[in-house]
């Protein structure tokens, strides 16, 4: 399959929750989830456990840890070309609904305006 193009969610306000979280994350654990972003534009569809999950209702989990921390990135595919990049959360034991529910929403705002929600990340290094 060929390489997915990897695109984050912007905000009306034009704010990119995925950016705000990559920027406040420990160095280490951001180069980390850039690496597994580039893994997710390398494999797109045919990435499995334990580097992603299916949450429900469209909505994957890209998942990273370090030092007994489990960062997630939630995502959907926009079409088969795209995955689109909810926002990044810290998790426990399970990734709470409300949180899935978030990325829910976004994929909606997403599918009615994509021009306004979606964000063209640059290197990510």
């Amino acid at each position: 399959m060929p390489r997915i193009e990897v695109l984050f969610y912007r905000e009306k306000d034009g704010r990119v929750p995925m950016v705000e979280w990559l920027d406040d994350l420990p160095p280490k654990a951001r180069t980390k989830c850039v690496y597994a972003l580039e893994r997710l534009a390398d494999l797109g569809y045919e990435l499995r456990r334990p580097a992603t999950d299916y949450l429900r209702d469209g909505i994957y989990e890209l998942r990273v840890g370090w030092q007994g921390v489990n960062y997630r990135m939630l995502y959907f595919f926009h079409d088969r070309a795209v995955a689109l990049v909810s926002h990044g959360i810290l998790k426990e034991r399970r990734v709470p609904p409300r949180e899935i529910e978030r990325a829910i929403n976004r994929r909606m705002e997403v599918k009615h305006d994509p021009i306004r929600h979606t964000f063209r990340p640059g290197p990510l290094k």
